[in-house]
């Protein structure tokens, strides 16, 4: 098509080494990527705060220290996931020892984390915490579905622990929860592993929201499963923890400029 007299060209295409695209940080040192790890620990839990995935005391959030072997961040017992900054953090080893910090850590249920951990060295985090939807699955004994392209993400990568387990079975929990990303616990709910702080927080949200959407399907009708061959190439596209720290990105900021809206359903 020609150009119209007077009218400006057309911008033509901009290079694709130009444009904008981020990338999970490197870090030269150790205590840098602790400061960082905190600093996103902080912002997850915030934001799960904002979420209303968060119940009295219970809910927490670690992420494995870069330097200290079997040393973990988490929040501390008994604080508003909203009122916490990186320096409320405390460093509790795999025996539940408070190494730095001035409050105390709910030793039974970060035990269940530190199994977790010690049986994925490549995992950087573990999120368990409450959320309705999850707790809902759970109650029922049931799976995620791959009934959108979402759930798409756990399909054939998440386990269901079919048993009712205390904190006690840290390590039945772990040994459940294999080599996936998710696991849900009948009667208890949801949770996830990343490797990444903000991939194991996204995974347990976009599992608490497909739970939501396949009750919604359920209460509407028979939902139709996705086919195991699409099922498997979502799966293959949307879900790696390079693709959870990006989804989990946008998240992070408009929490911290306060633009979150609380779930409901």
């Amino acid at each position: 098509m020609a150009e119209q007299p007077g009218r400006a060209p057309a911008p033509g295409p901009v290079p694709v080494e130009r444009l904008g695209f981020e990338m999970p940080p490197v870090f030269a040192t150790a205590a840098e990527e602790r400061a960082h790890r905190k600093e996103r620990l902080a912002g997850v839990l915030r934001l799960l705060g904002r979420l209303g995935y968060e119940d009295g005391v219970g809910g927490h959030v670690t992420v494995r220290d870069p330097e200290f072997e079997d040393c973990y961040w988490v929040n501390p017992f008994g604080r508003p996931f909203g009122a916490l900054g990186p320096q409320d953090l405390l460093l509790v080893d795999g025996e539940g020892r408070v190494r730095q910090g001035e409050r105390r850590v709910n030793q039974l249920a970060f035990g269940v984390h530190a199994a977790v951990h010690r049986a994925r060295p490549a995992v950087a985090a573990v999120v368990r915490t409450q959320a309705p939807y999850g707790r809902a699955l759970a109650a029922l004994g049931e799976l995620l579905a791959p009934i959108t392209q979402e759930a798409c993400a756990f399909y054939e990568d998440h386990a269901l622990l079919d048993e009712y387990a205390a904190a006690e079975d840290s390590g039945r929990i772990a040994d459940a929860l294999g080599p996936y990303k998710a696991l849900i616990l009948r009667n208890h709910g949801l949770l996830t592993v990343g490797g990444s702080v903000e991939a194991a927080a996204w995974w347990f949200i976009a599992a608490e929201r497909a739970a939501q959407v396949q009750l919604i399907a359920r209460a509407a009708g028979k939902p139709v499963l996705i086919g195991h061959h699409g099922a498997v190439a979502t799966r293959e596209r949307f879900g790696s923890d390079l693709a959870a720290w990006a989804s989990c990105q946008p998240l992070l900021e408009a929490a911290g400029s306060g633009g979150v809206n609380i779930m409901n359903g």
